[in-house]
C-alpha cells in the first residue's frame, strides 16, 4: 500500500509540474518540443513491448497493448501536426 501511494504521489506532483512547465512554452517553441516528444513516446512504444512480451497474466498483457496503442496514436498524431507545421514554410 505504501509503493501504491508514494507511485501516486510522484504522479500527481509530475503531472503539476508537467502542467505548469507546458503552459510557460512560447509558440516558436512548440515545433521543436512536439519533435522531441515524439521521440520520447517512441521510447515509450519500445518499453511497453518489452512489458507485454514479458506479461504473465491478461491484466498486464491488456495494460501493456493499451499502452502501446496510446503511444502510437500519440506518435503518428504529433508527427502529422510537425508535418503540417512545417509545410507552413515551404515555398510555394
Amino acid at each position: 500500500m505504501g509503493e501504491l501511494l508514494i507511485g501516486l504521489y510522484v504522479f500527481v506532483l509530475a503531472t503539476l509540474a508537467g502542467r505548469e512547465v507546458i503552459s510557460k512554452v512560447p509558440p516558436t517553441l512548440h515545433t521543436p518540443l512536439m519533435s522531441g516528444a515524439n521521440a520520447i513516446s517512441g521510447i515509450a512504444i519500445v518499453g511497453a513491448l518489452v512489458v507485454t512480451g514479458a506479461a504473465d497474466t491478461p491484466w498486464v498483457k491488456a495494460l501493456g497493448i493499451a499502452g502501446i496503442v496510446m503511444a502510437t496514436v500519440n506518435v503518428v498524431g504529433g508527427f502529422m501536426v510537425t508535418d503540417r507545421m512545417l509545410r507552413m514554410f515551404r515555398k510555394r
